[in-house]
């Protein structure tokens, strides 16, 4: 190997071993520690005895009426997450990449909610649906509409959605941006020299040619959707009567809120498996039908 080459590898060494070193440390000896405990019943006090159980934690998830509660929530959240976020990220990129004179301001604006931590985003919008909505359900007689969406078990689970939509559309649209500004000038020229209208434009070219965009788009909201803590917490704090009390939420609970540390890690373990497989899949999706320019 030459002096080059080497001094190459060294490079390399430098700037990969640490943080391979911190990602193994960090995330995959948790992870396999974590699979060990979902067979064993523990409390999580190192004074008491780990009791070997097999399979029993994986099967009582099956009768575990509030976990498969939890997991329908969490479904539906992302559903609905995954539609709004997306249409709403798309739509801005579509307005900030139109000959809009304030263009680099709405960029700005729209994506600003990203950078507020999801504890204090679900601080302020408490504030807004518990006194904001209240008083514009009072000024305005639509108190069908405007009022404290938390309190309510039918509403609350969408007040969430809003948030998640709110912040992470912005985000969202930076990714939808770069794939439309990757979109060669001339096809859409050429399609509109040919005589198509704005509508087929979007159907015909701009969402064919956005394929990669939404590959990452729906990969990022897909895992989030099933993620989503912090805001859950500051926000709803699983109420009202459980009624927002998503996956993450419910495993954390059973660990450190009852203190079943084998039976919580089963429920994560089942968690990894089911964002794994869905997430991965709509990968293999979406790539297939990818466009190349």
């Amino acid at each position: 190997m030459s002096v080059a080459n080497r001094k190459k590898v060294g490079w390399y060494l430098i700037f990969t071993v640490p943080l391979l070193l911190i990602f193994t440390l960090i995330v995959l000896v948790p992870f396999v520690i974590g699979i060990y405990y979902a067979f064993f019943q523990w409390d999580g006090i190192g004074a008491n005895p780990m009791v070997f159980n097999g399979l029993d934690n994986f099967v009582r998830l099956m009768e575990d009426e509030r976990f498969l509660r939890s997991a329908w929530l969490t479904v539906l959240f992302t559903v609905l997450s995954v539609i709004t976020v997306n249409a709403a990220g798309l739509a801005f990129a579509l307005l900030v990449t139109s000959k809009l004179k304030l263009a680099n301001l709405a960029r700005t604006m729209l994506f600003m909610p990203y950078l507020i931590g999801g504890l204090i985003l679900g601080y302020i919008w408490q504030f807004v649906f518990l006194d904001v909505f209240t008083l514009i359900g009072d000024v305005t007689g639509l108190e069908s509409i405007f009022f404290n969406w938390l309190n309510n078990e039918d509403f609350a689970l969408f007040a969430l959605v809003f948030v998640f939509t709110w912040q992470m559309a912005g985000y969202v649209m930076i990714v939808y941006i770069a794939g439309i500004q990757g979109i060669p000038g001339e096809v859409i020229e050429a399609a509109r020299i040919d005589g198509a209208s704005g509508w087929q434009r979007f159907l015909r070219i701009t969402v064919p040619l956005l394929m990669p965009a939404f590959t990452i788009s729906l990969f990022l909201t897909l895992s989030y959707g099933f993620k989503i803590y912090d805001v859950n917490l500051s926000l709803t704090g699983g109420g009202p009567a459980n009624a927002t009390e998503l996956f993450a939420m419910n495993i954390y609970n059973e660990i450190f809120g009852y203190g079943n540390y084998g039976y919580g890690q089963a429920k994560a373990i089942v968690f990894f498996v089911i964002i794994a497989a869905i997430t991965l899949t709509q990968v293999y999706i979406t790539k297939k039908k990818e466009v190349e320019m």
